[in-house]
């Protein structure tokens, strides 16, 4: 298709195979992230909902195991632990990830909300959510981790490419809900 206004390809990306595409998704371009956001994945869809759920689930697993690698050095391992030991170290990993993910996106819906000032009708929350999720797939550099060992400054690193990809993605899709929604 081509824009009503300018007469140009609207997305270039949907002649494109997938591998051009994930190239482009790890060189951070927003055209890209516009495509896999709006154009691959359809929001009408009765798998949405299933996906965005697979999504949360892989994104808290990774993150899990992110926390288990960075309190790894910090915790005693060994064959001697207890069951209590065990248990009190999961369960702290767990209250941290699902804590720190809880927190991080509060405080991301009201900054969004607040500084683009928009009203109450603003619901895209949920595509935001789909963008943060989509745009975490550095993560999966972590299983890397099970096979090598690295220094756990390369977790950081990853994090940095997270974040990187976090804020190209949204980009994208806050410039997107403001031409198209308001």
């Amino acid at each position: 298709m081509k824009c009503v206004n300018c007469k140009a390809v609207a997305d270039e990306y949907i002649e494109c195979e997938l591998m051009i595409v994930l190239i482009d998704l790890i060189l951070h371009k927003p055209k890209a992230y516009r495509h896999v956001l709006f154009n691959v994945l359809n929001h009408e869809s009765t798998h949405f909902q299933g996906i965005l759920w697979k999504l949360l689930v892989g994104f808290l697993v990774l993150d899990a195991y992110r926390s288990l690698l960075v309190k790894k050095p910090e915790e005693e391992w060994g064959t001697s632990m207890s069951f209590s030991s065990f248990f009190w170290i999961y369960r702290k990993m767990l209250v941290d990830v699902f804590l720190g993910n809880y927190m991080f996106l509060c405080s991301f819906f009201l900054a969004v909300r607040s500084l683009l000032k928009t009203s109450a009708r603003f619901s895209r929350f949920r595509d935001l959510l789909l963008a943060i999720l989509i745009s975490s797939y550095f993560k999966i550099l972590l299983t890397a981790m099970m096979v090598w060992e690295f220094p756990t400054a390369v977790i950081y690193i990853i994090d940095l490419f997270v974040f990187s990809s976090n804020t190209v993605a949204l980009k994208g899709q806050i410039i997107y809900t403001l031409q198209f929604f308001t």
